[in-house]
C-alpha cells in the first residue's frame, strides 16, 4: 500500500474505534512506550561465546539447522540490527551470561561488567535497554542436574558467586543505559524419576538464593526475577523450583516474578495468573513463548494466548509493572526472521489489547450486563485494528504487511549463507 492509503485508512479506523470510546493515538503512543525484550539466544541457538563447542545441558534443545547461526557476539550484533530495522516500537535485549565478549576465557564465577562493556557500548548507539541472566546450564558443575539446591555445598558457592557477579552485570546495565535490567534466576534442578526426599533440595535453594541476593541493589538499576518450571527434559519427575516455591519466594523476598508461557501444564495458561500473582508481587517479568504439547518455545504466533496476555497487562493497567520478554529458539527456520515474526506478533497482540473498549467493557461487567459484555468482547475483535498497526508500522519507518521477509532473504543470501 502506498502511504497516502495507509494514512487513508488508518483515519477511517480511528473514526469508527472513536464510537466505541478508543483513543488510537493514545493507544500508539502507550505501544511506542512499551518496550519488547529480545532474547539474544534465537540468534545462535543458545550457544553462548563463553564455550561455543560446550553441548547444550539442563533441558535446553534447539532442533533444526537453518543456514546462519551467529558464530560471534559482532554477528549477532549485526543479526539483532538487522530483526530491529523490521520492527517499530521500543526494543531491550535480553542477554544469557554465556554471551560474554572477552578476549580471553572467563569462569562464570569470575565474570565482570568490563566483560560486558562491548554490549553496553552497542546499546548505546542503538538507543536499547539491557536485561540479564545467570546462566546455570551448559557447564559441567551442572551436569548432573542440580546446580543452587545441590547437596555439594562447593557446587552451591560456585553458583552462588555466579549468580552475585551476573547481579553486578545487570546493575551495570541499569546504570550505563539509564533503565533497570531485569535479571532472572531459572535454574535446571529437578530429577527424572521420584525423588525420595523433595524437601531438602528446596531449603538448599531458598537458602542459596538469599545468600545470592543478599547484597541490596538499587531498583532504579536492577531487579531480580526468579522463573519456575513445571518439568524439564531430564526433570520429568519433579522440580525444585515450581510455581509454588517461587511464588511464595518473590512474595517472601520482595524480587519480581518470571512467568514463562511454556512453564506449565499445557491446560494452564500465563494470562490468568497475571491478575493474581499481581496482589502479591510488586513486579513481574514475562516470558512470552509458544509452546507446542510442552514447553517447547516455539516462535510467537498472534495465538489466542497471546492476546489474552496483553489483554490482561492491559485491562488491569500493569504496563508500569510488567516486563514483556520473549523467549523462544528455533533453528528450523531464517533466525532473523524468527525475531521478526514473534516480535512483531507481540506487539500486534499489544496493540489490539489496547485498542479494547476496556472502559465499556468493565462498566458492562459492572453492572451485571453480561450479554452487552460478551457481545462487545467478540465484535471488538473484528474491529479495524489492523490499520492502525500498518500505520504504526509507517510511522517506525519499518515494513508494512509482509515486505519485511525480502529483506530477510536477501541477507541471508549475502551473510548469513557465507557463515
Amino acid at each position: 500500500m502506498s502511504k497516502e492509503q495507509i494514512v487513508s485508512a488508518y483515519e477511517q479506523a480511528k473514526a469508527v474505534f472513536e464510537k466505541y470510546g478508543v483513543d488510537t493515538d493514545k493507544a500508539l503512543e502507550l505501544l511506542n512506550q512499551t518496550p519488547i525484550s529480545m532474547h539474544c539466544w534465537q540468534g545462535d541457538d543458545v550457544r553462548g561465546f563463553e564455550s561455543p563447542d560446550t553441548a547444550l545441558s539442563g533441558g535446553i534443545q534447539a532442533t533444526g539447522n537453518h543456514p546462519g547461526a551467529a558464530k560471534t557476539p559482532a554477528q549477532l550484533r549485526a543479526d539483532m540490527e538487522k530483526a530491529f530495522s523490521l520492527i517499530p516500537g521500543k526494543k531491550r535485549v535480553n542477554l544469557h551470561a554465556i554471551y560474554i565478549d572477552a578476549d580471553e576465557h572467563v569462569e562464570r564465577d569470575q565474570i565482570k561488567p568490563e566483560h560486558f562493556s562491548r554490549w553496553v557500548e552497542w546499546a548505546k548507539k542503538q538507543d536499547l535497554g539491557l536485561d540479564f541472566n545467570p546462566t546455570l546450564f551448559s557447564h559441567p558443575k551442572a551436569d548432573d542436574g542440580l546446580t543452587l539446591s545441590h547437596p555439594n555445598e562447593e557446587i552451591r558457592q560456585f553458583w552462588i558467586e555466579h549468580v552475585k557477579a551476573s547481579r553486578k552485570i545487570s546493575e551495570y546495565f541499569g546504570r550505563e543505559l539509564g533503565t533497570a535490567s531485569f535479571m532472572n534466576i531459572w535454574i535446571p534442578d529437578g530429577m527424572k524419576d521420584q525423588p525420595v526426599d523433595r524437601l531438602s533440595p528446596r531449603s538448599r535453594l531458598a537458602d542459596s538464593l538469599d545468600k545470592a541476593l543478599t547484597e541490596k541493589i538499587d531498583t532504579a538499576y536492577h531487579k531480580d526475577a526468579v522463573e519456575c518450571k513445571l518439568f524439564g527434559i531430564g526433570a520429568e519427575a519433579y522440580t525444585v523450583g515450581s510455581n509454588e516455591f517461587y511464588l511464595a519466594y518473590a512474595a517472601t523476598r520482595g524480587t519480581a516474578l518470571c512467568l514463562d508461557a511454556g512453564h506449565f501444564h499445557p491446560t494452564e495458561v500465563i494470562s490468568d495468573k497475571i491478575s493474581a500473582c499481581s496482589i502479591y508481587v510488586k513486579d513481574l517479568q514475562l516470558h512470552v513463548t509458544r509452546p507446542v504439547r510442552w514447553d517447547s518455545d516455539h516462535v510467537v504466533s498472534f495465538d489466542d494466548e497471546t492476546q489474552a496476555i496483553m489483554r490482561e497487562i492491559v485491562r488491569n493497567k500493569l504496563l508500569d509493572r510488567v516486563a514483556i520478554g520473549l523467549d523462544f529458539f528455533d533453528a528450523s527456520i531464517n533466525r532473523i526472521a524468527a525475531w521478526v515474526i514473534g516480535t512483531r506478533n507481540a506487539q500486534k497482540a499489544l496493540l489490539k489489547a489496547l485498542l479494547e473498549p476496556v472502559e465499556a467493557l468493565k462498566a458492562a461487567e459492572e453492572s451485571f450486563d453480561y450479554t452487552t459484555r460478551l457481545g462487545l468482547i467478540e465484535e471488538s475483535h473484528s474491529l479495524p485494528w489492523a490499520a492502525v498497526w500498518d500505520y504504526h508500522c509507517m510511522q517506525n519507518d519499518v515494513p508494512v504487511g509482509f515486505d519485511w521477509i525480502k529483506d530477510v532473504k536477501d541477507y541471508e543470501a549475502t551473510i548469513l549463507e557465507t557463515r
